[in-house]
């Protein structure tokens, strides 16, 4: 069963995937799937190059911005919001647990102009916590003017 947690109309987080978890993605309308998880972290994740080959055969686009909290940079957070522009429908992002792909969608939406206030509440809503980046949010979106 998916754990996609819905974090606005546009984007849901969940933990892991595998293939099987892309036939859910669909019949939410889901039209990207962002892999941050880097590979090797587990023995028991699916491959990248696996659910690439789903996503794509169900008519998905997918990416991987793979991050971990050491190595999580602005070009991550830039490859992230311009992954979120672009998109043609619904983004799953998807880590370990989740908070990863919450944590870089919060930056991202701020980075974008979205007030951290609401960012901070419907990733909240979501069941994450956003306050290991919230300084950076704040950055972010007062460098938008």
């Amino acid at each position: 069963m998916s754990d996609f947690r819905k974090l606005d109309d546009a984007v849901y987080a969940s933990p892991q995937i595998g293939v099987a978890d892309i036939a859910d993605a669909s019949a939410l309308g889901v039209t990207l799937v962002v892999n941050n998880r880097p590979e090797g972290e587990s023995d028991d994740q699916a491959t990248g190059a696996e659910i690439e080959a789903a996503a794509h055969a169900a008519g998905m686009d997918y990416i991987a911005i793979p991050v971990t909290m050491q190595t999580l940079s602005q070009a991550d957070v830039t490859a992230m919001a311009h992954a979120l522009d672009e998109a043609k429908g619904p983004v799953l992002a998807y880590c370990r647990s989740g908070t990863r792909s919450t944590l870089l969608w919060s930056l991202a939406e701020a980075q974008r102009g979205r007030d951290p206030e609401e960012v901070a509440a419907a990733a909240a809503a979501a069941g994450y916590d956003v306050s290991p980046v919230r300084a950076a949010m704040d950055a972010l979106y007062a460098a938008r003017g």
